[in-house]
């Protein structure tokens, strides 16, 4: 049994706690390599794409503004849905937010096993990176398609609203 501080268990406290995490550590941010291009190809795409974190929305303002990136026009953060990931209603989410029906059409980036298994359960495709987790912990969340980051993955095009991707030097 564990106990807690109930004036610090609300998201007005986490929102204050993760949104110094930037502030007090952005010099130590190391960008995902290939992030910045991919991002730069999805806006200039027009193609519809967005965020599901399990962080707060401060802590995701807080770290674009630190490497100077866009604020995706659609964001699930943790305060959005009512349990975390894996539960796969924060990518359902998602996909509302982008006016997507068909689960099959979307592909979800992660870094993190209960994030794949996240995106595996709301019907999605999904490539997973090991910037962060092993290889085979990749694997035994069930991850589609495994790169080392995003470098190896390119938008090729958009046609009536999807996006066409190359993915490279995949280890599965």
């Amino acid at each position: 049994m564990g106990l807690y501080d109930q004036t610090k268990a609300n998201w007005d406290y986490v929102n204050e706690i993760e949104g110094r995490i930037p502030k007090e550590f952005g010099s130590d941010a190391v960008e995902i390599p290939g992030g910045r291009d991919l991002i730069a190809a999805l806006e200039t795409s027009g193609a519809r794409w967005g965020v599901v974190t399990s962080g707060t929305r401060p802590l995701v303002d807080g770290w674009l503004e630190v490497l100077g990136l866009p604020h995706p026009k659609n964001l699930v953060t943790a305060k959005d849905v009512p349990l975390g990931k894996p539960d796969p209603r924060c990518y359902l989410l998602g996909r509302k937010q982008l006016g997507i029906e068909e689960s099959t059409s979307i592909v979800v980036l992660e870094d993190a096993p209960s994030g794949i298994k996240a995106g595996k359960a709301a019907g999605f495709k999904v490539i997973a990176l090991t910037t962060t987790h092993s290889l085979q912990k990749l694997q035994e969340a069930g991850a589609d398609w495994i790169v080392e980051d995003l470098r190896s993955i390119s938008v090729k095009a958009v046609v009536d609203g999807q996006v066409q991707i190359e993915i490279r030097n995949a280890y599965q």
